[in-house]
Order: structure tokens, then sequence, then C-alpha cells
């Protein structure tokens, strides 16, 4: 299953600039999901972080390991509607500065649901190369 940005936007209600992910290539709604968000050079964190040597900030991995692990969890009809907020991060490991023109692969795996909480574990990667990886807490509302 490949969603593009309008299909994504009908799942979670991130908007530009801050919707961080671009295509969804694999998705096992309330399972797993693989997504991808292509690093420009006109990304707006790269007018600060920084000049003359831009590189994605930690946080914002973070945050689109989230929004793909989102997708994921509000793809489910009895979620319809709802927003995934953060509950937690544990063991996050950075690896690998991504740059602009890198495709980041965003994987995470939904491995526990609890009511309206749930843990994904989050990789991402550029050509095969881990830049990030976490277990992400989240709280439906």
């Amino acid at each position: 299953m490949i969603l593009g940005l309008e299909e994504i936007k009908a799942i979670i209600p991130h908007r530009e600039p801050f919707l961080l992910i671009d295509e969804i290539t694999l998705m096992e709604p309330g399972k797993r999901v693989t997504a991808i968000k292509r690093i420009r050079e006109d990304d707006f964190w790269f007018k600060g972080h920084f000049p003359g040597q831009p590189v994605v900030p930690g946080v914002l991995m973070l945050e689109m390991l989230a929004q793909a692990g989102a997708t994921a969890m509000l793809s489910l009809p009895e979620n319809k509607g709802k927003i995934g907020f953060f509950g937690g991060v544990k063991e996050a490991k950075f690896r690998r500065m991504v740059v602009p023109g890198d495709d980041l692969v965003l994987e995470v795996e939904i491995i526990k649901i609890k009511g309206p909480v749930g843990i994904g574990k989050g990789i991402a990667s550029v050509n095969g190369e881990k830049a990030v990886s976490a277990e992400i807490s989240f709280v439906l509302k």
C-alpha cells in the first residue's frame, strides 16, 4: 500500500510546515508502517541548524518516527479523528547525520497497546544505514 501526502493528511492531523513524512510505502494498520521523508535543502529547520553545515535535528527525526507510527494507529477505524500525543521516548540513539538530499526511511512497529496507550519501536535509516532508533510511547485522544 502506497500513500501520498493527501492520503496521509486524511489520517493524521499534521499539516505543513510540520507534516514531516512524504510517503508511506508499507502499512499494516495498528501493527507497522514504513514511510519516507525526503530531506530537502529548503526544509525550514536548515535556516538555523546549522548555517554552512545543514543537519536534521535529532528531535525532528523522533517526530518523523512518531508521525509515521501515528499513521499506523490512526488508520484503524476505531481511531479515526483522534490525535496521537507523545507519552515518552526511551533509548533514543543517534548514529548518523542526516543531510539535504537524503531519503530518510522511517520504520515503526507497534509493540504494545493497552487502551489508548501504546508503544512503538522505531528505526530511521538512510541507504540501509541506521540514523536513529528509539522506543516511542503515545496516547490517543
